[in-house]
């Protein structure tokens, strides 16, 4: 097929929201190693603003990831069927609302950090919450890290009914 026809056709919009599904994923994970590479009590000016903008940029990434997913499954992926039948499928879900909703810890921290901030003043961030932080961000990043497998044997049949 002619790159010209490809990408005018259905393929471009599949190839399209199949790739802002996989750099939005890349981007979650990114930004969570960098939240957890930076997390550390009494922050300076610098290193709290960068968690801030850094939570920003997971967050909207994360609500590309799962539109970008719901939009696989219903118009631009194998067909609704294949995915909702599969055990596995419901577990990356069940896995990334987890990781979600263990990122609402976090988040909501900094978007207190954004108080002081724009203040002029630094957060207040003791030894345990930063240690409180990182092991939740762990976390996240372990249930992160288990989605692409389960994506990879979903893709390969693993989880479907036997026909």
């Amino acid at each position: 097929m002619p790159l010209a026809v490809a990408l005018t056709s259905d393929i471009a919009k599949n190839a399209g929201v199949a790739y802002v599904h996989y750099l939005s994923f890349m981007l979650c994970f990114g930004a969570l190693v960098l939240e957890r590479k930076l997390i550390k009590a009494d922050p300076n000016r610098q290193e709290a603003t960068a968690m801030v903008i850094t939570d920003i940029v997971y967050g909207i990434a994360a609500l590309a990831l799962l539109v970008s997913g719901i939009l696989r499954v219903i118009h631009f992926g194998q067909g609704a069927e294949f995915y909702t039948q599969n055990p596995l499928f419901w577990w990356k879900v069940g896995l990334y609302l987890s990781v979600g909703g263990l990122s609402l810890y976090p988040t909501i921290t900094y978007i207190l950090w954004a108080i002081p901030l724009r203040k002029g003043e630094l957060p207040k961030v003791s030894e345990a919450l930063a240690t409180r932080l990182a092991w939740i961000i762990n976390i996240e990043l372990v249930g992160f890290a288990s989605i692409p497998l389960m994506a990879t044997l979903m893709a390969r049949g693993v989880g479907l009914p036997a026909a």
